[in-house]
């Protein structure tokens, strides 16, 4: 499975970390934000892992950010795009299950255990495809579309 990852200029070091350890586990890791500097904006990071996402470059998307707030709105704006930001494991776990979202969103300030924990939770984690979580999804599908 290949992953794509981004932070702004918060979360740099919790990234590497997080891209080593998922390395480890087996996942590819693809880093949207190799470069990274004190004036850059999340929303251009948000972006690049949402269109490998349509793409189809990627499999899933984990977004770093201060509150992991910014990168959420900002990912969410893209159409046919599901990012839930998580500070529990249970969250991270819930936004595959229930959600099927493809971008998982974290503040960089989480300890770092946790940010390991939520993010190998999310990936791991599929879909339960429970009647209620198909038709809340094709309700969304369907605003999006008229909207």
């Amino acid at each position: 499975m290949k992953i794509g990852i981004a932070t702004d200029h918060n979360g740099v070091n919790e990234k590497k970390i997080l891209i080593e350890y998922l390395t480890k586990k087996g996942y590819e890791m693809v880093d949207y934000s190799p470069k990274n500097d004190p004036l850059d904006d999340y929303p251009k990071f948000a972006h690049k892992v949402c269109k490998a996402i349509q793409k189809h470059e990627v499999d899933l998307g984990i977004l770093l950010c201060g509150t992991g707030i910014g990168m959420a709105i900002a990912a969410n704006k893209h159409r046919g795009i599901r990012c839930g930001l998580a500070s529990t494991v249970d969250e991270a776990r819930l936004a595959r299950g229930h959600n099927n979202a493809q971008i998982l969103a974290m503040s960089h300030k989480e300890d770092i255990d946790l940010l390991r924990a939520m993010a190998l939770t999310f990936i791991e984690e599929h879909f339960y495809a429970d009647e209620r979580h198909v038709r809340r999804l094709k309700e969304i599908e369907e605003y999006e579309d008229e909207y």
